[in-house]
Parts: structure tokens; C-alpha cells; sequence
């Protein structure tokens, strides 16, 4: 059952996040779903580990839309904190999939192959519904490359996660023998 409610919460966060992106109103939608990351971290099994994975997430996948977004390909809408920064309700949106890890996305776990080909269709599908919503817009003739660039850092980011969190895990258990 909580596998469920992780999976509701992370598309009621994604959905507040996109329409108030769409909005220019992304204050709250972030607010509460920062609210939702906290009391998900809080209540993990592994707090300190689970908020490590959250933290690695939200860096890359703030580094890989910056690069997208200043090499033309995708525009933002509501830029907080700089023009030349992927938004911060994106470092939201990173940090809800990072969330997902050890929820609804566990299945994935030790199923590298299937995580980079799921990530890879989903992440810019996911893009381009945001995009459609308003959330954002294509650069002149940036949507095929976009994609192209999405579907490469989504491939690499779905194992990614799963590595980060079952090294942490590991070293975890480890440390406590």
C-alpha cells in the first residue's frame, strides 16, 4: 500500500508543480511537495541514505536540464532562481523520482537494462506532457534533439539512481557489522 501512495503523491507533486510552472504560481505546489520529500525522508528506513540518493538526483538532473535548456533546446517557464539555471520546482521534480526509488519504482531494482529503456521512453514523455501543459516550451527546432538529449540522460539516470542507492545501502551495512 505504500508503494500506492508513493506513486499518487509523486503524480499529485508532479501535476502541482506543472501547472503552477504553467501558472507562474510555482511557490506552493513546491512548498507542499517539499513537504511530502520531508516527511518521506523522515520516514524512511534509511533517512541519512535515502537523502543522500535525493541530493545526487536533484544534481544531476539540475545539471542535465541546464545544459538542455542553454544549449537551446528546451525553455522553462518561471526560471527561479536564474535564467541560466534549470528551475527549482525541476530540482522538485528530480527529487520526487529520486523518492520513487525505494518505492514505486522498486520493482526496477537489479533491472539495469529495463530501468535505462523505461527511463529513456518515459523522461521525455514526461517532458514533452509539461511541455503541453505549458510548463515550458521547445526552442525553435530543439524538439527532436531535446528528446533525443532527454532520452539519453533518462537511460542513464534510471540505473544511475538504483546504483547510487544500492551502494549506499551496501556500504551502510557495512559500516553497522
Amino acid at each position: 500500500m505504500a508503494k500506492f501512495w508513493n506513486f499518487i503523491l509523486f503524480q499529485a507533486g508532479w501535476f502541482a508543480c506543472i501547472i503552477g510552472a504553467a501558472n507562474e504560481q510555482v511557490l506552493w505546489p513546491v512548498i507542499g511537495t517539499l513537504l511530502y520529500l520531508a516527511i518521506h525522508i523522515w520516514r524512511s528506513e534509511h533517512s541519512k541514505l535515502e537523502l543522500k540518493l535525493v541530493f545526487k538526483a536533484v544534481i544531476f538532473g539540475v545539471s542535465a536540464d541546464t545544459l538542455i535548456a542553454n544549449l537551446g533546446f528546451l525553455y522553462f517557464k518561471d526560471a527561479w532562481p536564474s535564467a541560466y539555471l534549470s528551475p527549482f520546482w525541476m530540482w522538485t521534480l528530480w527529487a520526487l523520482v529520486a523518492s520513487t526509488v525505494n518505492g514505486s519504482l522498486s520493482w526496477l531494482r537489479g533491472r539495469p537494462w529495463l530501468g535505462a529503456i523505461l527511463g529513456a521512453i518515459a523522461g521525455p514523455m514526461s517532458y514533452e506532457a509539461g511541455i503541453r501543459m505549458g510548463a515550458g516550451s521547445w526552442r525553435p527546432d530543439g524538439q527532436l534533439g531535446g528528446l533525443a538529449l532527454l532520452a539519453i540522460v533518462w537511460g542513464v539516470a534510471m540505473p544511475l539512481f538504483f546504483h547510487w542507492h544500492s551502494r549506499h545501502v551496501s556500504a551502510s551495512l557495512i559500516k553497522n557489522q
